[in-house]
């Protein structure tokens, strides 16, 4: 019988690798050694190689008729990862997120439930957002029940555990409502238990009011910018009251000159919306532009790609540190803007619902609490009759 190298996936140097276990057979190091390209983990004590098919075949023609591999280690990890890195492909796995799937696998049973979760949230065409939000929050509950089959949960169950999460885990009540929302979705979706689950106990969310720019601090915001392409970035954010993701996704077609409006596409919950155009921002963008000559994306980073969120959210940090601005928030901070001051303009609130793309008018009327408009200036319906 040919001697046995066990195939075991580990994180390292930035990546996921494949480590060469010998198995305490010192004979073969000189042998393994030999491979092309393959390294050395002193942490690990592995000899290893890239985690790719590539790099496995490599291995595997080298070492044909010399040494054979267990590969259950390695089964076993590309079982787990394959459903794990289907929520948000093309994403490099995580040192964090490979330790997770070799710590907490899930079982057969779990691993079939989470497969289907994601696959009716992607057929429903949920968001990318927030099918990554509810994978993330079932997953954790499922590598919790270990052996457990997650399909025997019963309603008091999972009362219990939204307790633990919220008293134990230290939960917050936004948490706590997402998680209610992503564990609802698979017992009446998937499952299809009907409303059963509706009445699970949802804390009452706390009124957390926004931080809000002034006028002053918007005008100092933008005249402290001087580059012309991050100027005509939070020009855009704030004008049009943008979500970063929406405000990265924007393309030069979703200009309308002609129309004076700006096109947001597949907004939260993959809707699409119109918002007025700003005179300011056109002339800005024209000659930003010009300057710039971007081919898709109204703005792009590297070759021709979009823009990256974590890019706009240091373009804004760098921008508040030089005009002196320590309120927090990021993007965020300039739709609460935006929003606020619409209100205190006197716009009607249901333009501000439609120019935000809230489902609910109860979400824009967060708002009213942070406007400074006087309550003096709201005359008194009784006022307002003739007699």
């Amino acid at each position: 019988m040919l001697p046995t190298v066990t195939l075991r996936p580990f994180h390292y140097n930035g990546g996921e690798v494949i480590g060469l276990d010998l198995n305490l057979n010192t004979e073969l190091e000189k042998e393994v050694r030999k491979l092309k390209g393959i390294k050395w983990s002193h942490r690990n004590h592995l000899w290893y190689i890239p985690l790719t098919r590539e790099q496995y075949e490599k291995a595997k023609s080298f070492f044909e008729g010399k040494l054979s591999f267990d590969l259950r280690p390695l089964q076993a990890y590309l079982q787990q990862r394959k459903v794990a890195v289907a929520v948000v492909p093309n994403k490099k796995v995580t040192k964090a997120k490979t330790q997770l799937l070799l710590d907490y696998p899930l079982g057969p049973e779990n691993l079939t439930a989470f497969e289907n979760y994601l696959r009716l949230l992607k057929l429903k065409g949920y968001s990318g957002s927030t099918i990554q939000t509810y994978c993330g929050a079932f997953h954790y509950l499922l590598r919790l029940l270990g052996a457990v089959c997650v399909s025997t949960l019963t309603k008091e169950h999972v009362q219990a555990y939204l307790l633990w999460l919220l008293e134990k885990r230290g939960y917050s009540y936004a948490n706590l409502h997402t998680t209610v929302n992503a564990l609802k979705f698979y017992f009446e979706a998937v499952e299809g238990r009907g409303r059963e689950f509706y009445d699970l106990p949802r804390p009452k969310k706390k009124l957390k009011l926004p931080s809000i720019l002034s006028e002053e601090e918007m005008i100092g915001l933008i005249q402290k910018t001087e580059n012309l392409k991050h100027r005509a970035l939070l020009m855009t954010a704030y004008s049009a009251g943008l979500r970063v993701s929406e405000l990265v996704a924007l393309k030069i077609k979703d200009v309308d000159s002609g129309r004076m409006l700006l096109h947001v596409r597949e907004g939260k919950g993959g809707k699409d919306r119109m918002v007025p155009l700003s005179q300011k921002l056109l002339f800005t963008l024209r000659d930003y532009v010009k300057h710039y000559k971007p081919k898709e994306y109204l703005f792009e980073g590297d070759v021709g790609e979009p823009y990256s969120t974590r890019s706009a959210q240091d373009v804004l940090r760098e921008a508040k540190r030089k005009a002196g601005i320590d309120k927090k928030g990021g993007i965020h901070l300039l739709r609460h803007s935006y929003a606020t001051h619409l209100l205190e303009a006197g716009t009607d609130i249901r333009y501000i619902q439609a120019f935000l793309g809230h489902n609910s008018l109860k979400t824009t009327m967060l708002y009213t609490h942070v406007s400074k408009l006087k309550i003096e200036t709201i005359q008194s319906p009784l006022d307002r009759l003739n007699w």
